[in-house]
């Protein structure tokens, strides 16, 4: 007996073209992460100290700074993080890429330096494309310029404009080329990036698309606007897809709530409020978030870089267990505790999320009972633990019973869908 449906084909039609508009836009608007390597950590050096070999002096000093403290397992035991593997993996990730993700500040840490700023924009993006000829680069490098507002908007798209096309004129933008624009505080801000983009792309016969960008959350007016709104929706939804990442600047955005300095900081109930709203503005959307940094720095007496150090990993640890994959770093002494409270969050979680998602994947009886979001979710954490080195592609293979590439494709589906060479 054929089922008795009171919906006709008639009925069906009207409801897609009542919802093809929210198909479009949740296709276009919300593609969700594309799987792709997120650093654990961005590095801010002012532009013009910066040298092809600095990635490399950074791992030697965090490694010198942690032999003083007795050597990165002593020091990992002193911030309550246990495993050799990590302290061993950690001493490798020194030696080998100690700094993920670099930039050349031209805003806060460079200053208002007329005279100077042409010639050391000319000579930082020499420098970025000798160390990607040389193999120094970090994986991800660019620029930080000055903010888009009236008084420094001038100087900032000439210095977006010199880097852009010495970049070019000496080698070619490096693949992970990042450029950050700070003090956001309105959507005309990122639009206006997104027109400058466009024109260097066309000037230079670049393809379009290919210049993204980073927006640094500083400024209360992106969270709350003076319509009620939160502008930070919109002005994400109005870059173009060039929008990469969002980066909450921890001491603007304090300061601008006037938070006495004593008390401006990551873990501050201001900034959780800010990041929550960045958070759930970034859902779905595949751009990253970043966490900031603290100014509290491990140098100086043993007390104080006990101190620095303990406080420093419990942030980067608060960070990771509320959803932010990565944060800044300012002194290559915070290089030593960022990996470590890093890979020991991976490391501590891997063996109950492999066993989980073994028993999903194989469909075995277990104490929990995992849904296909949950799964992803197991997957995305293992996934990002390989991708950082804190976790290796055989433990995860023995442990969870999936290869790389089932791996991959069970933490990001979509990504998965869209290629011929991942299949669960």
């Amino acid at each position: 007996m054929a089922p008795r449906l009171a919906l006709a084909e008639a009925d069906l039609a009207r409801i897609d073209a009542t919802l093809r508009g929210t198909d479009d836009l949740l296709d276009s608007a919300y593609p969700g992460d594309d799987g792709s390597r997120q650093p654990v950590h961005t590095v801010y050096v002012p532009a013009d100290t910066f040298t092809p070999g600095l990635a490399a002096d950074w791992g030697r000093a965090a490694l010198a700074a942690a032999e003083e403290a007795g050597g990165l397992e002593a020091l990992a035991a002193s911030l309550g993080l246990t495993g050799t593997a990590s302290a061993e993996k950690v001493a490798r990730k020194l030696e080998a890429e100690p700094i993920e993700d670099l930039r050349l500040d031209f805003e806060d840490g460079y200053g208002d330096r007329p005279d100077d700023e042409d010639n050391d924009v000319i000579q930082a993006a020499r420098q970025v494309n000798e160390a990607v000829r040389n193999g120094t680069a970090p994986p991800y490098i660019g620029i930080r310029f000055k903010c888009f507002e009236a008084a420094t908007r001038a100087r900032a798209l000439r210095t977006l404009d010199l880097f852009i096309g010495e970049l070019i004129e000496t080698g070619g933008l490096p693949d992970g080329l990042v450029l950050t624009l700070p003090k956001v505080s309105t959507v005309e801000q990122v639009e206006a990036m997104v027109d400058a983009c466009s024109r260097l792309e066309a000037v230079h016969g670049l393809t379009e698309g290919r210049l993204r960008f980073e927006v640094q959350m500083e400024t209360p007016q992106l969270v709350l606007g003076a319509d009620g709104t939160v502008p930070l929706a919109r002005a994400l939804h109005s870059g173009a897809g060039r929008v990469s990442a969002l980066h909450y600047g921890t001491y603007d955005y304090s300061a601008s709530l006037q938070i006495a300095a004593r008390y401006q900081s990551m873990e501050h109930p201001a900034a959780d409020y800010a990041k929550q709203v960045m958070q759930v503005a970034v859902a779905g959307t595949g751009v990253r978030l970043s966490d900031g940094s603290t100014n509290v720095l491990p140098v100086g007496s043993p007390e104080n870089r006990s101190n620095a150090w303990k406080l420093h990993a419990r942030l980067v640890r608060r960070s990771l267990e509320r959803g932010y994959y990565q944060g800044w770093d300012l002194h290559a002494a915070q290089l030593p505790s960022r990996y470590l409270a890093t890979y020991a969050f991976y490391r501590d979680g891997f063996s109950a999320a492999a066993l989980r998602l073994k028993n999903y994947v194989h469909k075995i009886d277990g104490d929990v009972l995992d849904e296909p979001a949950t799964a992803r979710a197991l997957a995305q954490f293992i996934h990002r633990g390989v991708l950082c080195g804190a976790l290796d592609d055989d433990e995860v293979r023995r442990d969870a019973g999936v290869d790389s590439f089932q791996l991959a494709a069970i933490a990001h589906p979509k990504t998965a869908m869209k290629s011929e060479d991942i299949v669960v």
